[in-house]
């Protein structure tokens, strides 16, 4: 053997090997957090603007003491949401006031789990 060879032992090797699959699975992790960030945020905004949406539809329709008129569902164009809308009967004091709430729900499936987002938007419809 010559005392002056040059190169990599295979120690230097497998402990680089090492090192670079650390950093790599940490990249890789990081890579699927934020897409699992992305996806979540995109359908909490895509709920808010269809809640938005059934909230303007709602308001456009006349006052009633009771709420029974039928609301398109918009959900059409939003695959996998769903929409609940309910009106609150007036009270003996704001007797012209009346308070809507519009719930939106949509279940993920993000890698082996389920997570369910829910926007709820409330607002009110007064009888002018």
């Amino acid at each position: 053997m010559m005392k002056n060879e040059k190169g990599f032992s295979l120690i230097e090797v497998l402990v680089s090997s090492a090192i670079l699959l650390i950093i790599g699975v940490g990249i890789f992790s990081a890579l699927f957090t934020a897409s699992e960030v992305i996806i979540g945020a995109d359908a909490r905004e895509s709920a808010r603007n269809l809640a938005q949406s059934q909230m303007e539809y709602i308001k456009t329709l006349g006052y009633a003491s009771s709420y029974t008129q039928k609301v398109p569902n918009a959900a059409v164009n939003y695959p996998g949401y769903t929409i609940n809308t309910a009106a609150a009967s007036p009270t003996d004091r704001d007797i012209n006031v009346q308070k809507i709430t519009v719930t939106i729900t949509k279940t993920l499936k993000i890698r082996t789990y389920l997570k369910t987002i829910t926007f709820i938007l409330e607002g009110y419809k007064t009888n002018r």
